[in-house]
């Protein structure tokens, strides 16, 4: 249904297929309980990872399915990270995007432009008309990211979620496609803490 093209490209960094070679840095994100904490996953074992990383589809094949790419550093080749894109619905047009990055990555703005460029393809290569968000109400970074994106607070769901033996508040955030195309343009840089490190 939807094969973009790829590898897609951003100021620093290449959004591409997983591959089985990337197996050693997503089977470390995957293990790690703090990458997974708001994930619905538990840690994953090597075997685990392997199994979930074959599974893995660069495209969209029909309404509700999604396409996982790798995020790596222009600069090193190296997986980071990984990006989605759900198409929720053909009638709807909507689309919801996710991402995972390991914790070295975190704090220099990463996660922030792969999303980016994630929501954008949501907007001119599959027409969407709307873009959301889910994230456990306790991951202040993804809350900022949206932000950061523009992405609008639409919700506080309370206890919607049992996940991982526990009750959990959801938070959802979107944007339309006319508020997308409308907002200033972002200037990618590391976040002023970080930068020059």
């Amino acid at each position: 249904m939807f094969r973009p093209d790829l590898p897609i490209e951003t100021a620093r960094l290449r959004l591409r297929p997983w591959r089985m070679e990337d197996l050693d840095a997503f089977a470390a994100q995957r293990a790690d309980p703090e990458v997974m904490r708001y994930l619905y996953d538990e840690p994953l074992t090597r075997d685990e990872a392997s199994k979930q990383l074959g599974a893995l589809r660069p495209s969209i094949e029909r309404p509700d399915s999604w396409m996982n790419l790798a995020v790596e550093l222009l600069e090193t080749d190296v997986a980071i990270g990984g990006v989605g894109l759900n198409f929720r619905s053909d009638v709807h047009r909507q689309a919801e995007i996710g991402y995972v990055f390991d914790r070295a990555s975190r704090g220099h703005g990463f996660a922030t432009e792969a999303a980016e460029a994630m929501v954008g393809l949501a907007f001119s290569g599959l027409g969407v008309h709307r873009v959301v968000a889910r994230l456990d109400a306790r991951n202040v970074p993804s809350a900022r990211l949206c932000e950061r994106l523009g992405l609008r607070f639409e919700a506080h769901f309370v206890e919607n979620e049992f996940v991982k033996g526990e009750w959990c508040d959801e938070l959802i955030y979107a944007i339309l496609d006319r508020e997308w195309s409308a907002r200033p343009a972002r200037q990618v840089a590391p976040p002023a803490d970080v930068a020059g490190s």
